[in-house]
């Protein structure tokens, strides 16, 4: 957050502007990740001694899936933005910030310790992602500010302008386009 002086034009150096998105809501968040985490349990249960690996690539793939959204994220009209240049999320900015989650996953993998080390990653881990998205002012966690992304409501930023949003421009094949500018040179003015 910036902090401007009485005169106009000075900034405290150091200090970062806010995202210029909203925060999320958290309950879509939430909703979004339990539905995330329902679809890798799955994907562990379904799928034999790989079970574990799939799952956790999922995990940290997931955000980069679709557009910046997770199937979950889909679901629930959230999505994950990379704010340098206000973009849909990739796969690199999904790994990053789902690195935390994988962690847990990753000490769940632990010999004789699995369980009670996917449990202390869940209580220790997990409550240090959420209040730390709970208490910031735009529901960034830390794997949110490693890979430099927030997740935003979708129907936000459709409605903002076109300049600088994650709204693709729309794009008609060329055929459509030659079509239309043909039939703007023959009609009358």
């Amino acid at each position: 957050m910036s902090t401007t002086t009485e005169r106009p034009g000075l900034r405290i150096v150091g200090e970062e502007e806010g995202s210029p998105y909203p925060k999320a809501s958290l309950l879509l968040r939430g909703a979004a990740r339990l539905v995330d985490v329902l679809i890798a349990w799955t994907l562990y249960q379904s799928t034999g001694p790989a079970g574990i690996v799939i799952a956790l690539l999922y995990l940290l793939f997931a955000d980069g899936m679709i557009q910046g959204q997770s199937p979950g994220k889909k679901l629930f009209g959230v999505k994950v933005v990379y704010l340098p240049n206000r973009q849909s999320a990739r796969n690199r900015d999904s790994v990053l910030r789902n690195a935390p989650f994988g962690l847990i996953i990753i000490l769940s993998m632990m010999p004789e310790l699995g369980l009670k080390a996917f449990v202390a990653g869940i209580l220790v881990i997990g409550g240090i992602e959420a209040v730390k998205c709970w208490r910031d002012r735009d529901g960034l966690r830390l794997g949110d500010l490693w890979a430099q992304t927030q997740v935003v409501d979708g129907k936000v930023v459709a409605g903002q302008p076109q300049t600088g949003s994650l709204a693709e421009p729309a794009r008609a094949p060329a055929r459509l386009k030659a079509t239309a500018e043909k039939s703007s040179d023959t009609s009358p003015t």
